[in-house]
């Protein structure tokens, strides 16, 4: 990683992201991979079965003693709410219903977040737009920790506090980094959710709100899903900023470890990503990538080069209508 007066910073690098011009020499070379973009029709009918299990669930531990609904939480129902929150990341890009049909996309995807508990989807959409378009953008990707956490989270006890506590930062980074107008939409979103959990707790009680959000929370955090989180774009190899993991977790993730894959083709839905890989394995099986989640993890917090600050990052100049 770069030093900046005697302290460790972020690795700034002036050239664009390597995602667009990789994006059109593969095109140019195999233009059939256009035929991977649109909508999954299978996409809508395994999330709606995910949100239905986690219902059934609801009612399932509405009677359990508490250190099993928290047991549960973390073993059953966490997994289920954070591959829904990697549902939504592919729903952001449309592939549910299509670029033709944008809101039935982002009405799917508050469906899709009524298990997770607290109102998400419609933020994540308005924010991950920028990530993509500005990758590793001072003050535009809110993907990058702040300074602060780079500079505090710098040993192995504070980095493993500082995955405990991801859904945190991932929630709040956005509104000091670029915060933006609460719109329409994050308004509904927030509707739809309080609605329903007033639902569970009117029918069930708290243990069920218990289990889905702390379920959202704990898997979030130190869980061995939650490592792609880190596995994507942190400064594992100096100058790499984005990484793929071709592992078995990808089978209850939507394929997000293909990660260096999604950002070539973020319009490519994720069950179809594989394909990418393996019409144009030229251009990905010599880049690196990571083979563990948890070792990713365990990388992050014991090795002394990794942390907060292993990222790249770049300015970018907006025009005055942006």
């Amino acid at each position: 990683m770069g030093k900046t007066g005697g302290r460790a910073d972020f690795e700034w690098v002036y050239t664009d992201q390597p995602h667009t011009s990789r994006r059109k020499e593969i095109l140019a070379k195999y233009p059939e991979i256009k035929s991977l973009m649109g909508p999954d029709p299978q996409l809508k009918w395994v999330v709606s079965g995910m949100v239905l299990t986690q219902l059934l669930a609801c009612y399932l531990v509405h009677n359990l003693p508490w250190k099993w609904v928290l047991f549960w939480a973390y073993a059953f129902g966490g997994c289920i709410n954070h591959s829904l929150t990697l549902a939504i990341h592919d729903i952001s890009h449309n592939v549910a219903f299509g670029n033709k049909h944008a809101k039935w996309n982002r009405w799917f995807a508050m469906w899709a977040n009524l298990p997770i508990g607290v109102p998400y989807s419609a933020s994540f959409k308005k924010y991950h737009i920028d990530h993509h378009r500005y990758l590793g953008g001072d003050q535009l990707d809110v993907d990058i920790p702040t300074d602060w956490e780079g500079w505090f989270f710098c040993t192995p006890a504070r980095k493993l506090l500082w995955l405990f506590l991801q859904p945190l930062f991932y929630a709040l980074r956005p509104l000091v980094v670029n915060p933006k107008p609460v719109g329409q939409m994050e308004i509904q979103n927030t509707i739809v959710q309080v609605l329903v959990d007033a639902v569970i707790f009117y029918f069930w009680g708290l243990k069920p709100i218990v289990y889905l959000i702390a379920g959202s929370i704990l898997c979030m955090g130190i869980h061995p899903i939650s490592g792609h989180f880190i596995a994507e774009h942190y400064m594992f190899l100096k100058g790499h900023e984005t990484y793929s993991y071709y592992g078995p977790l990808n089978l209850i993730t939507f394929n997000v470890g293909y990660h260096m894959e999604h950002h070539d083709f973020p319009s490519i839905p994720g069950s179809r990503l594989p394909q990418v890989k393996k019409i144009a394995a030229e251009y990905y099986d010599s880049l690196p990538q990571h083979t563990s989640w948890f070792r990713v993890l365990w990388d992050f917090v014991f090795d002394d080069s990794i942390g907060p600050y292993a990222r790249i990052k770049r300015e970018y100049k907006l025009s005055k209508s942006e």
